[in-house]
């Protein structure tokens, strides 16, 4: 499929008005439960052997950004360990379907990585299940877009998201540290938010400011043990945590603010992470963010 008709596929997905239908959902969401139900590249993505062999742990990996990336991995010939919240266990099982599919090994791993144990024991039954670690992806991200300014922030909803957007990136890097040899790469999801924070996502957007920071400061670190580090900025792109998050009105016009006038697919965002995990292809990229925003600004 050319890259024409990823982007009309793409499109397609919109409706008549080039919106989404309004629709909301409780948190965390479900993939099954979208209108459109997104595209993880699961009949347009192609594999050319970039990951042979390779042993990948992707979190927030049962729907959107991470089902893409973990799907795309599975084609380029990784295993995949998938963690992901108790909860979204039927969204993990069609994720682990199709890392299946593509003939690879899938390892479910689930648990709320708000917790430091949990986040050491998902890394521990990841590198068990599938006998090392290579790729480190830190997908798994919250959000909550508020109505109101900063003096209603609620100390629970804070925790939620720095403890899932960042607490977890620490401690779930920490643990996997161990495990990773000159040649593996780690790589974090950031967002368009760390570049043009929205005021209904002023905790959200912090963590991924600090997400950029985390980047390229681990990369220095650990550039001396061959360890690459990078991340990827997506812009609006079409999961569960939008219609799960945001108000239905908003969900409609999602995405059409950008240069190309739509939301993006997690589809369109796995190759970025197949590009940084890849020792042929990013052998020499370490402390990049690299940005899939539909022609918003990264820098």
């Amino acid at each position: 499929m050319t890259e024409s008709q990823i982007a009309q596929n793409a499109q397609s997905k919109l409706d008549a008005d080039g919106g989404f239908p309004e629709q909301q959902q409780e948190p965390p969401g479900r993939t099954g439960e979208m209108t459109p139900v997104p595209d993880h590249g699961e009949q347009t993505y192609r594999g050319s052997g970039r990951l042979d062999a390779m042993r990948a742990l992707v979190t927030g990996g049962d729907s959107g950004i991470g089902r893409a990336v973990a799907i795309a991995y599975a084609r380029e010939g990784a295993d995949v360990a998938v963690c992901y919240l108790p909860e979204e266990q039927e969204d993990a099982e069609e994720t682990a379907r199709w890392v299946e599919d593509a003939g690879r090994r899938a390892v479910l791993c689930p648990g709320d990585i708000r917790e430091e144990q949990t986040c050491q024991d998902v890394v521990a039954a990841a590198v068990e299940g599938l006998g090392g670690l290579d790729v480190l992806v830190n997908n798994a991200g919250y959000q909550w877009a508020r109505s109101e300014g900063l003096e209603n922030l609620e100390t629970e909803q804070l925790d939620r998201v720095l403890k899932t957007n960042l607490y977890a990136l620490f401690w779930i890097t920490r643990a996997a540290l161990p495990h990773l040899g000159r040649g593996s790469s780690i790589i974090n999801c950031t967002s368009i938010q760390a570049y043009e924070p929205s005021t209904s996502l002023l905790d959200y957007a912090a963590t991924k400011a600090a997400i950029n920071n985390f980047t390229v400061n681990l990369a220095a670190e650990l550039g001396p043990r061959g360890i690459r580090v990078n991340a990827v900025a997506p812009g609006p792109i079409w999961t569960p945590l939008q219609p799960a998050t945001q108000p239905a009105e908003k969900v409609a016009n999602f995405g059409s603010s950008t240069p190309l006038g739509r939301a993006g697919q997690p589809g369109e965002v796995a190759p970025a992470f197949v590009f940084l995990a890849s020792p042929s292809d990013a052998s020499y990229v370490s402390g990049t963010v690299l940005g899939v925003t539909g022609g918003k600004p990264v820098f």
